[in-house]
């Protein structure tokens, strides 16, 4: 063979390789090509002689333009037949992810319809919440109403044919949809079942263990950064409601107290006030010499009237994760509720990422609301999730609008997932780091489940110098939104960190029970360049310490220091507040329990069995022998002395449905280890 037909034979075989298929070309196909290419170039050598001849004959463009065409269809039926199926799919799908990208809606592209899938609307649970309240639903206010998922759920739209067939079609099930795995939608990663016998497929947690007992001669320092969020606590009811117990890391014990509210006086004049009680308190097995001290933190209130105008930019999720169980669609009527509570001076701008991050809408004040709340509605869900980039974008946004004296806050509504760019928390957190430091800061507010990241939303409200919160039905946006806005929006006191000296002459002991993961080492109390926690308008931090007293000691118990810098001038506060043992109630001689039910105040009693719930939910090492049937009927006791009260309604609900699924659990278990010693 002469050199230049070796040379085709070289770059046939070179291109098949690069197809990067592993099932090569059988040896018979490869030499059939060859024979083909060899034949044309055969048919062309006479004229080949013939230009030799006639050198200076007009060079003949067919024929060079016939050879061209004949390596390019050579090529193309290798790459045809190598290249696996969905490469081919994902190049025919180009044009559909552009537009999208470009934040475009098309039912119609190049000609051929695209299916807009969205997943089956999620089976309705039980009434979520047995509240009688006032609330926003679409354009109307539906008064008395028991509220449920269904209602909180916007219905999907049809979707159009399917453009999927065969053995495609069978595996995503009817009309092209993929097939829903238990809790009535597509999995995140494929297949009907999650992975490991977990509840949902692809949530994100993270372990930040369990505080010890502490011997206050060795330290008797306890320093810890504030924390108002309560997302832990609605996403432990989200899987209750949907009939599972929660994995043990999504249960932070200070979210599940600080969820609820306490009638501390607010204070008249200074921005804190520390309130503070002790009793005897019984848990679990093997507890002696034991109390309970609850340090109660209430900040200032600022009426709706005299908070301070906003400029807030809303960043929005609407990647294909976000129209699993609608989501977005929650969205949307939380960010509706939230633009109608609004006042005139406010501002709004908008934000969203899904492949890429855009700038949707410039701010714009309140008497242009009709065309923020058309922006808002006019959101998809579709591409992947490049959340990096629309972060970025938001914060850029709010940067360009800030205004001194305004609230300037970035309100990031996603589920947390992230898989284009940088995709951990510390990566993004760079992104944000040395933006709430120029005053702009973040509420990351959680949506959905089975595909949901806490651990980077939990994180970003954190170090954003905001809070972060999950909501799971139309009624926690209310009473986000609605209820409380202004302590929502208005932060009153940055890096708020508190400081417990215990005395060691009369506390021998003492743990903290959660804050696990807002640790602060006792030397950076003081330290003003630390971070410590934001508390907004109105709120209260509850913090619980379990302690163990010397005998016949008597005196002052611990001192609590509190240090923070003022929302606007940065200028710093500490103040202290102490509790004696004479505040502590004695130790009943038979039977601890009368220390607990004659607590001077319903609060104490409270933050304590919502203590006990989250411990026994987390498998605390200190809840050993705790059963929750008790802390069901202290639960219950509480609901007896305000029966009218929902949140407490919905909270004995859930402690009586993770009772009814730790027993389920336990005879399941049972029966496993039976039929293993059967066999």
């Amino acid at each position: 063979m002469k050199r230049k037909d070796k040379n085709l034979e070289k770059n046939i075989s070179r291109l098949v390789k690069l197809t990067g298929d592993s099932n090569e070309p059988s040896e018979a196909f490869s030499k059939s090509l060859i024979n083909d290419a060899l034949s044309e170039l055969a048919k062309s050598g006479k004229g080949r002689q013939r230009e030799r001849r006639h050198k200076f004959t007009k060079i003949r463009w067919p024929r060079i333009l016939a050879y061209a065409a004949s390596i390019l269809i050579v090529c193309g039926i290798v790459i045809a037949l190598t290249m696996p199926p969905q490469k081919l799919g994902e190049l025919g799908r180009s044009a559909e992810k552009m537009a999208l990208k470009q934040g475009v809606y098309r039912e119609e592209i190049a000609g051929k319809p695209v299916a807009v899938l969205e997943p089956p609307k999620p089976p309705v649970s039980r009434l979520e919440k047995a509240k009688v309240a006032k609330f926003t639903y679409g354009s109307k206010l539906v008064a008395g109403s028991r509220i449920t998922n269904a209602m909180a759920a916007e219905a999907p739209s049809t979707p159009s044919k399917s453009r999927f067939s065969g053995e495609k079609a069978r595996r995503l099930g009817s009309c092209g949809k993929p097939e829903p795995g238990p809790g009535g939608y597509p999995m995140a990663h494929g297949g009907t079942t999650p992975p490991n016998g977990e509840a949902f497929d692809g949530v994100f947690f993270k372990n930040y263990g369990v505080n010890p007992f502490v011997d206050t001669e060795d330290d008797h320092l306890s320093t810890f950064a504030t924390d108002v969020d309560t997302g832990s606590y609605t996403i432990v009811r989200r899987f209750l409601h949907d009939g599972h117990l929660p994995p043990e890391k999504a249960v932070r014990v200070e979210e599940f107290v600080n969820y609820f509210k306490y009638d501390y006086p607010t204070p008249q004049e200074d921005v804190f006030r520390v309130y503070a009680e002790a009793a005897p308190w019984k848990f679990g097995t093997g507890r002696k010499n034991s109390y309970l001290l609850r340090l109660g933190l209430k900040a200032m209130q600022i009426s709706e009237e005299n908070r301070k105008p906003a400029v807030l930019t809303f960043v929005i999720d609407v990647s294909g994760s976000m129209n699993r169980e609608n989501r977005l669609g929650l969205v949307k009527k939380a960010l509706r509720m939230l633009v109608e509570k609004l006042r005139e001076d406010d501002r709004i701008g908008i934000a969203v990422y899904g492949s890429r991050g855009r700038k949707v809408m410039g701010h714009r004040r309140l008497d242009e609301k009709d065309e923020i709340l058309a922006t808002i509605e006019s959101l998809h869900a579709g591409g992947s999730t490049y959340a990096e980039e629309g972060i970025r974008i938001g914060y850029e946004m709010a940067e360009s609008a800030y205004r001194k004296g305004y609230i300037n806050r970035v309100i990031l509504c996603s589920d947390g997932v992230a898989n284009v760019g940088r995709t951990g928390a510390d990566a993004i957190l760079e992104v944000i780091s040395k933006k709430a430091e120029k005053g702009v800061t973040l509420s990351a507010i959680g949506f959905g489940m089975g595909n949901y990241n806490d651990v980077l939303m939990e994180r970003l409200g954190d170090k954003g110098n905001g809070h972060y919160t999950y909501i799971d039905t139309i009624v926690e946006a209310k009473r986000i939104f609605e209820d409380n806005l202004t302590g929502t929006l208005q932060v009153v006191a940055r890096d708020v960190k508190v400081q417990v000296d215990f005395n060691p002459a009369v506390v021998r002991s003492y743990r903290l029970i959660g804050y696990e993961n807002r640790d602060v080492p006792d030397e950076k109390f003081r330290d003003d360049k630390y971070d410590g926690g934001e508390v907004g308008a109105g709120h209260s931090v509850t913090a619980l310490y379990e302690l163990k007293l010397w005998p016949g000691k008597a005196g002052t118990a611990a001192t609590t220091y509190v240090r923070y810098k003022d929302a606007d001038t940065r200028a710093v506060t500490e103040f202290k507040s102490s509790i004696a043992t004479d505040g502590f109630m004695p130790l009943a001689e038979k039977e601890i329990d009368t220390g607990f039910e004659s607590a001077s105040s319903f609060d104490f009693r409270l933050a304590t069995v919502a203590a006990e719930f989250a411990e026994v939910l987390r498998k605390s090492y200190w809840a050993k022998g705790a059963k929750l049937s008790d802390t069901l009927r202290r639960a219950q006791t509480l609901l007896h002395e305000r029966p009218g009260d929902a949140d407490i309604i919905e909270f004995v609900d859930l402690i009586s449905k993770a009772s009814q699924l730790m027993k389920k659990t336990d005879v399941e278990l049972s029966r496993t280890e039976d039929n293993a010693n059967e066999r």
